[in-house]
């Protein structure tokens, strides 16, 4: 029970995730990605600060330096480079190969830096969500393969592998909120300096400010400390398979929200995904027996 309860953490997350396009669609025209990505986390880092702080649960002390560095760099990294990506290769291509490229990274860093070998589950649900995303935006008619924007896309999927990898280790020693609320508000802090090579106006706006409070609080805050408590009892790299939900919430509610449409091969991408979730979460089946092999017990004599 407490592993369906933690992939059901991972999936709310990755929902919530999926409606960070939206809220951006609905901020006033003309906001640039970058200052949007640098407002959400500022928001969002500074709503985790002042959670474990009503909390009494700040701390300082004893945090794995080179861990702590890395999460932070992957978590600060990811923005830019993930923006970029889809100003650069447009919505589609920058998220199949931002989001889908994640779990095939954190499958393999799993594997080369923990020596733990990817479950063949973890592999068929990764290869069935990943055709979902390649079906679910193969309608977009504008598709621009630049180079340097493919090479941000697969450098945001590789931060935010990287992020879910290492977060699955300090959870090890301190709490998800304060994981969560550091490594988030020291990422708001190595952003910050880019808000200010930005037009801010937007934001004195009410859709900006709507938007940016929402992106801020609810699609980063709430939905990262929901992930880090998903991630005490759930894999890194099936984590980020499951995070796949957020380009399938993304191209729903831009059909039933922005008005977008999908043809039936988007469709099939949609269901794809869905199908993909629901094998990842599928309980693996154990042998009858406590080890690993089935024993087979022959007669011997007469």
């Amino acid at each position: 029970m407490r592993g369906r309860v933690s992939i059901l953490f991972v999936l709310v997350a990755a929902i919530l995730w999926g409606t960070t396009g939206t809220a951006q669609a609905l901020a006033p025209a003309g906001v640039h990605p970058i200052s949007f990505g640098a407002m959400r986390l500022a928001i969002g880092g500074l709503t985790l600060f002042v959670f474990i702080w009503i909390q009494g649960n700040i701390s300082f002390h004893n945090w794995p330096k080179k861990l702590l560095f890395l999460a932070v760099i992957c978590m600060t990294l990811y923005q830019p480079f993930f923006f970029t990506a889809v100003s650069m290769t447009g919505i589609a291509v920058g998220t199949v190969i931002g989001i889908g490229s994640a779990p095939i990274t954190a499958g393999l860093l799993e594997w080369i830096v923990q020596k733990k070998r990817p479950t063949k589950q973890w592999g068929i649900a990764t290869s069935v969500a990943i055709i979902g995303c390649l079906l679910l935006f193969i309608q977009k008619d504008a598709v621009s393969l630049n180079m340097t924007g493919v090479v941000c896309a697969f450098a945001a999927g590789t931060s935010f592998a990287g992020y879910t990898l290492v977060s699955k280790q300090l959870i090890k020693s301190h709490s998800p909120n304060a994981v969560v609320a550091v490594v988030f508000t020291l990422s708001g802090m190595c952003l910050l300096p880019s808000l200010f090579l930005f037009d801010l106006t937007w934001f004195l706006e009410v859709n900006g400010f709507v938007s940016s409070l929402y992106i801020g609080v609810i699609a980063t805050a709430f939905a990262y400390l929901l992930f880090a408590k998903g991630l005490m009892n759930v894999s890194g790299s099936t984590a980020v398979t499951l995070t796949l939900a957020e380009p399938m919430t993304a191209a729903l509610l831009g059909v039933f929200l922005i008005g977008e449409t999908l043809n039936w091969i988007s469709w099939i991408g949609v269901f794809c995904i869905f199908i993909a979730i629901i094998i990842i979460s599928m309980k693996p089946k154990k042998l009858k027996n406590d080890g690993d092999v089935p024993v087979t017990i022959r007669k011997v004599g007469g």
